[in-house]
C-alpha cells in the first residue's frame, strides 16, 4: 500500500451513511466506496438507496455498496435501523450521520411543529442511533485506529444565520456541540466524533439555490472563494478524518464553506 493510500483508504472498513441517497449523503457513500470500504447506505426510500448502491457498485471501485431503508426520526425507526445494520454486519468501523431536514419559513409564521420535526431528527435522531450502534463501533476501535463517527452539521450552526431556516440552524449548532460532548466521552473507548459544517453544495435540501447554473452562479457570488461546494470538497475532508491521517484528531468542526463561517459582514476600516 502506497503512502497516500496508508493515510486516505478506507480498504477493509465497513461504513453506514445514513441520508446516503442523495445531496452530502451521497458524495460520502461514493468517496468511502471509492477508497475501498463496504458502504451501508440508509434512508427513508429504500429502493432509492437500492437504485444508488447499484450505481456505485457499477463504478468498478474497490469497495461496495448495499441499500436499504432507514428512518432516523423516530424511536421505533432507529430500533428497526440498527437491527437492520445487525444483520448486515457485526461491526462498524464508520458512522456518517447525514440524515436530516430543514423547515423554512418567515419569522412571524414559523410554527412550533418545525421545532419537534427538525430537531427530533437532526438532534435526537443523530445522538440515539450512534448510541445504539456503539457495541458495533467499540468493537473496530482502538487506540491508533478509532471507529469514526461523522456528524453532518452546517455552516448555519456556526455563523448566525437564520435565513428562515431557525429550528434547523439551531439543530446544527447543537448537532456541533453534541459532537463535541461525544468525542470528549468516547475517546477512551477508541470512538472518534467530528463534524463537518458544510457552506452550499447541491442536495435535494438547497435545490431552491443550487438548482440550475443560474442559481448556482448568484449563491457563489456570496462564497468568499467563488464558488459552491463539491463533491471532491466531501471526499478528501471524509476521507481524511475516517482514514489513518485523521486517527488522532476527535471533537473537531471542520468548515467546508468556501470561507463563509470567517466573514465578517462589515470591513470596519475598508475604506482607508
Amino acid at each position: 500500500m502506497g503512502f497516500l493510500e496508508t493515510l486516505f483508504s478506507a480498504g477493509g472498513k465497513t461504513a453506514l451513511v445514513t441520508g446516503g441517497a442523495s445531496g452530502i449523503g451521497r458524495m460520502c457513500a461514493e468517496a468511502l466506496v471509492q477508497a475501498g470500504a463496504r458502504v451501508l447506505i440508509a434512508s427513508r426510500k429504500g429502493e432509492v438507496c437500492g437504485a444508488v448502491a447499484a450505481e456505485l457498485n457499477g463504478l468498478g471501485a474497490p469497495g461496495s455498496a448495499e441499500g436499504f431503508v432507514g428512518d432516523v426520526a423516530t424511536e421505533e425507526g432507529i430500533a428497526a435501523l440498527v437491527k437492520a445494520v445487525g444483520a448486515r454486519t457485526d461491526k462498524l468501523h464508520i458512522l456518517v450521520n447525514n440524515a436530516g431536514r430543514s423547515w423554512g419559513e418567515p419569522l412571524e409564521t414559523f410554527p412550533f411543529s418545525a421545532w419537534e420535526k427538525v430537531m427530533s431528527l437532526n438532534v435526537a435522531g443523530m445522538f440515539t442511533l450512534t448510541r445504539d450502534l456503539l457495541p458495533l463501533l467499540e468493537k473496530t476501535g482502538t487506540a491508533d485506529d478509532p471507529a469514526r463517527v461523522i456528524n453532518l452539521g452546517s455552516v448555519m450552526g456556526t455563523a448566525p444565520l437564520g435565513d428562515g431556516a431557525y429550528s434547523y440552524a439551531a439543530s446544527k449548532a447543537a448537532v456541533h456541540h453534541m459532537t463535541k460532548i461525544l468525542a470528549k466521552e468516547l475517546a477512551g473507548r477508541h470512538v472518534t466524533l467530528n463534524a463537518f459544517a458544510p457552506g452550499p453544495f447541491r442536495s435535494r435540501m438547497t435545490a431552491f439555490a443550487t438548482a440550475d447554473e443560474a442559481r448556482r452562479a448568484r449563491v457563489a457570488e456570496t462564497i468568499p472563494l467563488g464558488r459552491i461546494g463539491r463533491p471532491e470538497d466531501i471526499a478528501g475532508a471524509l476521507l481524511y478524518l475516517c482514514g489513518r491521517g485523521g486517527a488522532y484528531i476527535t471533537g473537531a468542526v471542520l468548515p467546508i464553506d468556501g470561507g463563509v463561517s470567517v466573514q465578517t459582514g462589515h470591513e470596519l476600516f475598508s475604506g482607508e
